[in-house]
């Protein structure tokens, strides 16, 4: 079964960055799709970025573009969403996700989710 822990969250003031770890466990990690996704209070939740197995495609939500970064390092099982630039409307509860056989993307319902992060950007 796999499992993901994510850690890095926390409080920030605009314009800091923070780095995000999502931990991958119980299966080989290098073949399967990553992502990650928010949920601010009230809303539903979004999009944010993804990394396939094969790393050479990734995907940003627009609100995000330019501004984060996504990358994987299948020697540590780990993905990692750089976050630049932060605002404050970037404060959610931040998901690690993970599916094998299909692409995380906007819309899409991984399979495996890990239980989140909190990240708080103070204006």
């Amino acid at each position: 079964q796999v499992q993901l822990v994510e850690s890095g969250g926390g409080l920030v003031q605009a314009g800091d960055s923070l780095r995000l770890s999502c931990t991958f466990s119980g299966r080989t990690f290098s073949l399967y799709n990553m992502g990650w996704f928010r949920q601010a209070p009230g809303k539903e939740r979004e999009f944010v970025a993804s990394i396939g197995w094969n790393v050479g495609s990734r995907s940003f939500a627009d609100s995000v573009k330019g501004r984060f970064t996504i990358s994987r390092d299948n020697a540590k099982n780990t993905v990692y969403l750089q976050m630049d630039s932060l605002k404050p409307e970037d404060t959610a509860v931040y998901h690690c996700a993970s599916d094998r056989f299909r692409a995380v993307v906007a819309g899409s319902s991984p399979a495996y989710w890990g239980q989140g992060t909190q990240v708080t950007v103070s204006s």
